[in-house]
């Protein structure tokens, strides 16, 4: 295994942390500003004036679409090992990913049209994406069900002659307060008597299709997520064509172990990028703050946290370039192992590196002074999206065991 940066992925990394350190680290201060506006006028879901500015600079830069796995219409596409350490540059910053249109869901929605959509909707949904003119949402998590069991969903998708009708509520569906939010790909039920994992089906439906009712937002931990939002939707006699269904009837599972791979490895990586800039913070304040005759560096506790969390934060990065580098040789089947362990690992590490961070800032640490507790909360929701940690562990366990089986 080599994890040395490819010639693709060197150069671009460079201009990657040039970009960001030139436009957006100093500049948080006012996109925070800019959505505290929108919200004291009354409507927190306005995008970022600061992002819209950014993405043709982005895009100049060649910093566009770098998630884009390799394939017939990308063939310059990067592999998951070579986009691993762009995306963890991109997770210091929160909203730094949509600048360069590498942000969740629409990774991986794109990545769904661009691998099980016809020709048809890809012109029709999958281009504006690329091209960052639009917003997307992926509408699979349920109030009344367990949804960390996908096969307890119970959301309708019943076919009517040409066309397919949805009946469901769906909530978490991350994206969906954004004005730009044109279409959502869909998980619900198709056969309700086929086989456990066949009955389920993904559909692309347009966000302005009658029937759609966004209910209510829904915070994290008190952050409303604006203009991103978590939205709770109502889906009432959704009628959309039969050819928005994706890849065919009963093969919603089969589509989702395709998004969801490359989609944890992105996760992960950006926790990873969160852990390194809450480590330097807390070394910068521990190293300027003087507390019982000498700076807080030098007290013991404090030096036996930051070794911890370097030791932390390059085991979880080594564990997700190699996840990521079996994915490439493998294919993520072969390498469900490795995904599983690293949705338990990073964001639990990035956790308790942040919760170090913030008590070495005091008070200061859980206001809005510093990006720590906003960060805190964000990774919070990882040990929860893309199937909590207790799934995860189930499935690895299982694979252990299977080892020592005859």
């Amino acid at each position: 295994m080599d994890f040395d940066f490819s010639p693709r992925t060197g150069p671009l990394r460079q201009r990657l942390l040039e970009f960001c350190a030139e436009h957006i680290e100093p500049n948080e201060a006012r996109y925070l500003a800019e959505i505290e506006a929108h919200r004291r006028a009354g409507n927190a879901w306005q995008p970022s004036p600061l992002i819209e500015e950014l993405k043709p600079r982005a895009r100049a830069a060649g910093l566009w679409n770098l998630f884009l796995p390799h394939s017939a219409r990308v063939p310059e596409g990067l592999s998951n090992l070579e986009y691993a350490p762009l995306c963890e540059v991109m997770g210091r910053v929160f909203w730094a990913p949509e600048v360069f249109n590498c942000s969740a869901p629409d990774t991986g929605n794109m990545e769904v049209l661009e691998r099980y959509a016809s020709p048809e909707l890809q012109a029709r949904w999958l281009e504006p994406l690329l091209a960052g003119e639009v917003r997307s949402a992926f509408l699979m998590t349920e109030p009344a069900v367990a949804s960390s069991d996908a096969t307890n969903i119970e959301c309708r998708i019943e076919r009517d002659g040409d066309d397919y009708l949805i009946n469901g509520r769906k909530w978490w569906s991350s994206g969906a307060g954004d004005p730009r939010c044109q279409v959502y790909i869909v998980m619900g039920k198709t056969d309700p008597q086929a086989a456990r994992h066949a009955q389920q089906s993904m559909i692309v439906v347009p966000a302005d299709t009658p029937g759609i009712t966004v209910k209510r937002h829904l915070s994290v931990f008190g952050y409303d997520d604006a203009p991103h939002g978590h939205m709770e939707i109502v889906l009432e006699n959704v009628r959309v064509p039969a050819a928005n269904m994706l890849l065919g009837e009963g093969r919603g599972f089969e589509i989702a172990q395709g998004r969801l791979g490359p989609g944890r490895i992105h996760h992960c990586m950006r926790s990873i990028g969160a852990a390194e800039r809450a480590l330097e913070l807390m070394c910068q304040r521990a190293l300027a703050r003087t507390a019982f005759g000498k700076t807080v560096a030098q007290q013991t506790v404090t030096q036996e946290r930051i070794a911890e969390a370097r030791c932390a934060i390059e085991q979880a990065r080594l564990l997700t370039l190699k996840a990521a580098w079996m994915m490439d040789k493998a294919g993520n089947k072969a390498a469900q192992a490795e995904i599983a362990m690293i949705k338990i690992v990073a964001p639990s590490m990035a956790l308790k590196v942040i919760d170090w961070a913030i008590q070495v800032f005091g008070a200061m640490g859980v206001s809005q002074d510093t990006p720590l507790a906003s960060m805190w909360a964000q990774q919070r929701t990882l040990r929860l999206a893309d199937g909590p940690d207790e799934v995860h562990r189930n499935s690895l366990a299982k694979l252990e065991l299977a080892k020592h089986m005859r």
